[in-house]
Parts: C-alpha cells; sequence; structure tokens
C-alpha cells in the first residue's frame, strides 16, 4: 500500500515537470525554426527567398511528432505575427509577411510540421519513413504556397516560375537532411 502510495505521489508530481519540459521543448523547436527562417538567400528574379525555414518546419514535425510540431510551428507564426523578426528578412515582417508573397508558404507551416510529424510517428521509425513523410509536407507545401502566389500574380504560370522552379534542387537536399537528421532527434527527445 505505501509502495503503491509513493508511486502515485511521485507520477502526480512528475505531471508538471514533464508539462514544462514539452513546453520548453516547444517552444526551444519554435525558436529553431525562427532561426533557420533567417538564414536565407534572396533571390533577384523571384519575391519568394530561398530559407531554411521549410527545413526547420519539416525537422520539428518529424522528430516532435504532429501534436508537437504544429505546437511550435504555429507559435512560430504568433511571435511573426506579433511583429517579432523570425521570418525570413526580405519581407516587411509582422503579420504583413503573412499576407505577401511568402504567406502561403508560412500559413502552411502549423499543417506541413503536423503532417510530417504524423506520418513519421504512425509505424516504425526510419528514414524511408521519414523521407515519404517529408515529401508528402513538402507537397502540401508547395500547393499553399503556389495557390498563394497565384491568387496574387493571377497566372499560375507566373506562380511556379516565383514560388516553384527556382527552389527544387534546394527542396530535394532539405528533405533529405532532414529526414536523416530526424531519425537521431527522435531518439533524444
Amino acid at each position: 500500500m505505501l509502495k503503491t502510495a509513493l508511486s502515485t505521489d511521485i507520477s502526480v508530481a512528475e505531471r508538471p515537470a514533464s508539462l514544462i519540459k514539452q513546453v520548453g521543448i516547444v517552444i526551444c523547436a519554435s525558436a529553431v525554426i525562427a532561426v533557420c527562417a533567417r538564414l536565407m538567400l534572396p533571390l533577384p528574379f523571384t519575391p519568394v527567398p530561398l530559407t531554411l525555414a521549410n527545413f526547420g518546419v519539416l525537422l520539428v514535425g518529424l522528430a516532435l511528432g504532429s501534436r508537437r510540431g504544429f505546437a511550435a510551428a504555429a507559435l512560430y507564426l504568433s511571435w511573426g505575427a506579433m511583429g517579432l523578426p523570425v521570418f525570413a528578412s526580405s519581407g516587411p515582417g509582422s503579420f504583413a509577411q503573412m499576407l505577401g508573397p511568402t504567406g502561403g508558404y508560412l500559413w502552411a507551416y502549423p499543417v506541413i510540421a503536423f503532417l510530417a510529424g504524423w506520418i513519421a510517428e504512425h509505424g516504425k521509425p526510419s528514414f524511408v519513413r521519414n523521407l515519404v513523410a517529408s515529401l508528402s509536407a513538402e507537397v502540401v507545401l508547395f500547393a499553399a504556397g503556389i495557390s498563394w502566389l497565384a491568387i496574387l500574380t493571377h497566372s499560375w504560370r507566373q506562380a511556379a516560375f516565383f514560388g516553384l522552379y527556382p527552389f527544387l534542387f534546394a527542396e530535394v537536399s532539405k528533405v533529405m537532411i532532414a529526414a536523416a537528421a530526424a531519425v537521431r532527434l527522435r531518439r533524444s527527445l
């Protein structure tokens, strides 16, 4: 009886610590996305810069899973909407950046973190599963980004020129690296 009471007290006492740990992980993951977004290369022929933000979102989703990945990406968007300098510096920042040329990509971040995390967590963790999860999430990301650009430019062709073609090679690299890195990160979290 004493053993049961002690284990119950310990598990009750561990819940707040576990919650604090989970909140800390989500906040840190959101900061990882922010740092990745600030690492960018403006391209002179498109209003969409080449950033590591979507790499960060994929990595967070794959490593943390669907719920924490979604929370981290949503927190990242909240920080940006409040005016914190977390978005790529090529845009106006704040909520205005979420309505600009990169808006479709930004709004999709919580969804792709959730999707990548959900696919990754439903099955045996592996590079191949993470690769499938990353590729699926990238399709959703670019569908959202190009759709938003098509609304702004009134042309699907122009939207693809601005938001897809210049990024294909870089995206393959980001997907491969995120899939590989997430296998190790997931084990440690």
